[in-house]
């Protein structure tokens, strides 16, 4: 008899029923895919207000010792070291043939020897046990935060003025690309100011005890709560890939990764040899890139790019309707000679018309 796995429902499930979501099931996880109307719920995000995302099912770890930096730099693709607190960074896992093996934020938000790693859900086991293989080797000390926490999203232009009503100014302040830790109702809350979505926002990690009543406060100030159809929708728009639909351990870390997630300058690490061996010849034989189709027709995943003239240079990953472009937009590997922005492709059978765009393919506030 096969054994039948159960999807694992967030802590706050009883709150998405309160407002009247429908969930879906993605890769272990019952999600709310929306609230009624995944449409308005993008227009929310992108058009200026303040949606409000439940990402708790993400991974977070953390990582506590003297000798803390000096292992993680052997192991992750960026520069810990110069990691400064109150800080955070984008790294990468790879394996021995430089081979990806999770993206994940490293925060250091408090005391200057914790770091917490933040990642997708798809990631969380593999990141907690690539760090805690070496927790025996020295003051190394590893923490699954996972079921202890929460983790809260809010994206828009009108993040920060929500942040401002709930947690005070200081939480608002925190800047782009930093972090600080405030205290809620007597409990100590983490503030990170990142998006994934492409406009400005904040992920706020709490204690299971104060979830509820800080989803509760955040949607009081205004916030609208969102589900995963509008940030599918978001998220590509904004080139930021998913773990094990936009990358896997198939892809280098350079194909995949952002720039900004390697250090080429801060010595050796787990598969650094072959990462800067791509990166010293000049660059990748393919890489993650935009797509906008000449049309708005839906395309599934894993259809084949071909040139004009029918030679193959790729694949599409991913793919939405995006309501800002009114074109169908994905993501997808293009072979490195056809990277030029605006360079036509074919996509599939049918040979639809597409052209390779720059990432984000809509550039929201945070990059304003």
């Amino acid at each position: 008899m096969v054994e039948q796995l159960t999807a694992r429902s967030l802590p706050l499930a009883a709150l998405h029923a309160q407002h009247g979501a429908t969930m879906v099931e993605r890769g272990g996880w019952l999600l709310p895919a929306h609230y009624g109307d995944a449409a308005a719920e993008y227009e929310v995000v992108r058009g200026g207000g303040a949606g409000l995302f439940d990402l708790s099912e993400r991974g977070r770890v953390e990582v506590s010792g003297a000798e803390a930096v000096q292992f993680l730099n052997g192991l992750v693709t960026n520069d810990v070291k110069a990691l400064a607190p109150g800080a955070w960074m984008t790294t990468a896992f790879p394996n021995v043939q430089g081979r990806l093996l999770a993206l994940a934020r490293v925060v250091r938000a408090g005391d200057a020897e914790v770091f917490l790693f933040d990642t997708e859900a798809a990631t969380r086991e593999r990141v907690r046990d690539s760090l805690a293989r070496f927790t025996l080797a020295g003051d190394f000390r590893v923490r699954d935060l996972s079921d202890e926490t929460h983790q809260l999203s809010l994206q828009g232009a009108q993040s920060a003025a929500v942040v401002e009503r709930v947690l005070g100014a200081a939480a608002a302040q925190v800047e782009r690309m930093r972090a600080a830790i405030v205290s809620w109702r007597g409990e100590p809350l983490t503030v990170v100011r990142a998006t994934h979505t492409g406009e400005d926002g904040f992920d706020l990690i709490a204690g299971v005890g104060v979830g509820a009543e800080l989803w509760a406060a955040l949607v009081a100030a205004g916030a609208r709560p969102v589900g995963r159809d509008a940030l599918e929708v978001l998220r590509v728009e904004a080139g930021l890939p998913r773990y094990g639909v936009d990358m896997t351990e198939a892809n280098v870390v350079p194909e995949a990764a952002p720039d900004d997630a390697v250090s080429y300058t801060k010595g050796c690490y787990v598969g650094q040899e072959i990462i800067a061996r791509i990166h010293w010849r000049g660059h990748v034989a393919k890489r993650l890139t935009g797509l906008l189709f000449d049309d708005d027709r839906a395309a599934a995943p894993e259809l084949k790019l071909t040139t004009v003239d029918g030679k193959e240079i790729g694949r599409v990953t991913s793919s939405v309707f995006s309501p800002h472009l009114e074109r169908t937009a994905a993501l997808g590997y293009v072979k490195f000679d056809y990277l030029a922005s605006g360079t036509e492709v074919r996509i599939g059978d049918e040979g639809r018309a597409a052209h390779v765009a720059e990432l984000p393919l809509v550039r929201g506030g945070w990059w304003a």
